[in-house]
């Protein structure tokens, strides 16, 4: 029983694994913490540019 105590705790064969998932999940969180940021300057910038927009006012142009 010992040897096999000893044997599963020096076992590494799934170690890279474990790693590459705790890396990929890392990987997603920061990247919708990034989502979520660059989401609400987006959303503020783009009501003040249909602000803008709104209340411009255009000539009306002829060509003769």
């Amino acid at each position: 029983m010992s040897h096999l105590i000893h044997f599963f705790r020096d076992d590494e064969s799934g170690a890279v694994t474990v790693d590459w998932v705790v890396l990929t999940a890392a990987v997603m969180v920061m990247g919708i913490a990034v989502i979520g940021a660059i989401a609400n300057g987006s959303t503020g910038m783009a009501g003040s540019v249909g602000v803008q927009l709104g209340s411009a006012v255009v000539p009306d142009v002829t060509f003769d």
